[in-house]
């Protein structure tokens, strides 16, 4: 059988990346074909991060193409591009950021910044250039979480460098201030503070940015929601009725304001005794599943109550980075993975591409 680009074409289209569920050719990502008598190579481009399993996804396209008859060597090189998206309508991008994604909460104790902070930490660890702006100007926990302290510094005397903390870029106000200094501030500066943050650090080629907000559904939110590119928004909780409710009102504000909902993190799923094993279910079960089902979004994980999760970010190196090969850390992974894939399913982002129109009288 002679070996053609149209054959190696029909062999693609029903090879499945179980990542995303597309075929190789309908997903855009297979590229490049290249046919030198029975010799094949051919590029896969994810749209997403994949490094921990990009050699899956190597062997899974290597293994259909060599059960074609007469097939010599294939090559496949498996690699990842992450594009800018859109975000709400009439917000241009940042520069140097291609994606920004907004996680919140409704009430406070659900665990989000530490979402936050393992979801930035995984998709840096899944290859993605990664930025983390902790957003809640009164209370900010990212510094202690990622184990870094004093000053950024300024090379333009314009804009502020960002801080590097587990190979990403973050920046907080609490880099700012002291430790013991409370942020009495009225709405208006917070958000002011929270824009200067975001515009005025000197993030260096994004695939992402991880927002860390603050609890609610406030200033700061309507500010992210009015003035600042999201591609789309997580809602972290807790199976407890009252950690629903209140995210429940979250996820609403975001779909008033039209910022896509990303997907649930539920927290605190449930409890495995260290000494017994015994599984008990403290804050209730099954809640962040049937949210999901009653907004029609995804749930990208759920994680137990586990004391290593908060050892690990109040030490200063989260699960992720503290226990890269553990399943928790796998876990984040997994919404990191479904977050951008969710993303890189969503529509491109053209709005750098259309020159800017000048009016002149002549």
């Amino acid at each position: 059988m002679a070996i053609t680009e149209l054959l190696i074409q029909s062999t693609l289209k029903v090879c499945i990346d179980p990542n995303t569920g597309k075929d190789f050719v309908s997903g855009k990502s297979a590229r490049n074909i290249k046919i030198n008598g029975n010799d094949v190579s051919v590029d896969i481009v994810l749209g997403y991060p994949a490094k921990s399993v990009m050699p899956d996804i190597q062997k899974l396209v290597a293994e259909a193409l060599m059960g074609l008859d007469g097939i010599g060597r294939v090559t496949v090189n498996v690699s990842s591009k992450i594009v800018a998206h859109k975000a709400q309508q009439g917000v241009n991008l940042l520069p140097n950021v291609k994606n920004i994604i907004a996680v919140a909460s409704g009430k406070g104790g659900v665990g989000k910044s530490t979402t936050s902070v393992n979801l930035a930490l995984a998709l840096a660890a899944e290859g993605a250039t990664v930025g983390l702006l902790d957003a809640d100007i009164y209370g900010p926990s990212q510094p202690q979480m990622l184990g870094i302290s004093g000053r950024p510094e300024s090379i333009d005397g314009k804009s502020m460098e960002p801080m590097q903390a587990h190979g990403i870029q973050t920046m907080s106000i609490g880099f700012l201030i002291d430790t013991d200094t409370p942020m009495v501030w009225r709405g208006p500066m917070v958000t002011g503070a929270l824009e200067q943050l975001l515009r005025e650090t000197n993030w260096h080629d994004l695939d992402y940015l991880v927002i860390d907000l603050p609890p609610g559904t406030g200033d700061i939110q309507l500010t992210l929601a009015q003035k600042i590119p999201v591609t789309g928004a997580i809602i972290v909780t807790t199976p407890q009725d009252i950690a629903l409710l209140d995210a429940r009102k979250g996820l609403k504000m975001f779909e008033k304001v039209n910022i896509p909902i990303l997907g649930i993190v539920e927290n605190m799923s449930t409890h495995i005794c260290s000494q017994c094993g015994h599984e008990e279910h403290i804050f209730g079960a099954g809640g962040g599943e049937l949210m999901a089902k009653d907004y029609n979004v995804d749930l990208l994980g759920s994680l137990p109550l586990d004391i290593g999760i908060r050892t690990q970010a109040d030490s200063g190196k989260p699960t992720v980075i503290a226990e890269p090969d553990s399943k928790i850390a796998g876990i984040y992974k997994e919404i990191a993975r479904k977050t951008a894939i969710k993303i890189a399913n969503s529509g491109l982002n053209y709005s750098n591409k259309f020159p800017n129109i000048v009016i002149q009288n002549t």
